[in-house]
């Protein structure tokens, strides 16, 4: 379990592809220490686990599955990545709950420059979840918590603060781009039980 909140990203230094999955290294300023192998962690918003350690280099295997659901198949070297460690109990949860499973990935239709604050329009690329799009309701994109503002026909609005952009991977965004997303789990089982 997450809560979508950023410090610090990661680059992608190694990439090796099989048949059915992808062994990647990151480079990471976080510390990690060798207990840690085995534990879940965000990158870009999915849950993997850390396979192996090795000095600033941390290590996860990508099955196909979630090739299938995130934008990892068009991974590449040196990209930035969003990383969080998973929730410690009674830690500060200052954004929302996030699971890291990712439910599809969105392509971005426009930017927009609102001061320093930056209005973004997303496409969902699977059209049957944008029935649990609703405004003010939470959502991680590449692991940011964020808030829906606006929800169109066939695409939503967020404002991301320059804070957020400071911190995170979001700053390199452009038109066209393609990100994960991982809409409220409170969204998701609302919908199901009331229907």
């Amino acid at each position: 379990m997450f809560n979508g909140i950023i410090f610090k990203t990661g680059v992608v230094k190694v990439i090796k592809k099989s048949k059915n999955s992808i062994y990647v290294g990151i480079l990471t300023k976080i510390n990690f220490k060798k207990k840690e192998i085995g534990s879940s962690i965000a990158c870009d918003g999915v849950c993997l686990t850390l396979v192996k350690i090795q000095k600033n280099l941390i290590f996860f295997y990508i099955s196909n599955e979630t090739l299938i659901k995130s934008n990892f198949k068009n991974l590449k070297l040196n990209q930035i990545v969003n990383l969080e460690k998973s929730l410690i109990f009674g830690q500060n949860i200052s954004g929302h709950f996030t699971q890291g499973h990712v439910d599809s990935v969105a392509k971005i239709k426009k930017i927009l420059f609102i001061d320093k604050t930056w209005l973004i329009k997303f496409e969902i690329l699977n059209k049957k979840l944008n029935k649990f799009l609703t405004e003010k309701a939470s959502i991680s994109v590449n692991g940011v918590s964020l808030t829906i503002s606006k929800v169109y026909q066939n695409y939503f609005e967020i404002n991301v603060i320059p804070h957020t952009l400071k911190l995170t991977n979001l700053k390199s965004l452009k038109v066209n781009s393609i990100v994960n997303v991982e809409l409220d789990i409170m969204s998701k089982y609302i919908y199901k039980y009331s229907n």
